[in-house]
């Protein structure tokens, strides 16, 4: 299981497709499991709080357990900003971690470009407050060509 992990904006989504063509495996993307309460918040501007992610994350470790079974190779993408979100998710089964880390300045640009999806750019703050960098993850830099970030994850994933 391949995990594509960052602040919202960061590419997860658009990497986590490309990096599961290129492996040819299943992608999917953790913000579709959201329940619709969570959705509202955020648009609204509100920040989730940790009990509101908590059964999110549980719903998406025990969706991991089913896709494991169909296929052992997979990539989803979600934020798992902190630690203990990380901690939910790996009740999945082993997590491979890609972290993409940007300066938020990157990031505020390319959520402000983003259409058609409910984050709003005032709460990236928020995010770059709560996120606990990862340990034993494949840090790459959101500035890299998405080709090059491929490149590296499979050399990581090979090695």
């Amino acid at each position: 299981m391949i995990m594509v992990m960052g602040v919202a904006g960061s590419g997860k989504t658009t990497l986590g497709k490309k990096l599961a063509l290129a492996l040819n495996c299943p992608f999917y993307e953790g913000d579709d499991f959201h329940p619709p309460l969570n959705v509202e918040k955020m648009r609204k501007g509100i920040a989730l709080t940790d009990e509101d992610r908590e059964p999110w994350l549980r719903l998406l470790a025990e969706k991991m357990k089913t896709w494991k079974q169909a296929n052992p190779v997979f990539v989803l993408a979600c934020s798992a900003l902190m630690a203990k979100y990380r901690r939910i998710l790996e009740t999945g089964g082993e997590v491979k971690w890609i972290f993409l880390k940007g300066e938020y300045e990157l990031v505020l640009k390319r959520l402000s470009q983003r259409e058609g999806h409910y984050f709003p750019p005032q709460l990236l703050q928020s995010q770059f407050q709560d996120i606990e960098e990862p340990e034993g993850a494949l840090t790459l830099d959101i500035a890299l060509p998405e080709d090059k970030m491929i490149e590296m994850v499979k050399s990581h994933l090979s090695s």
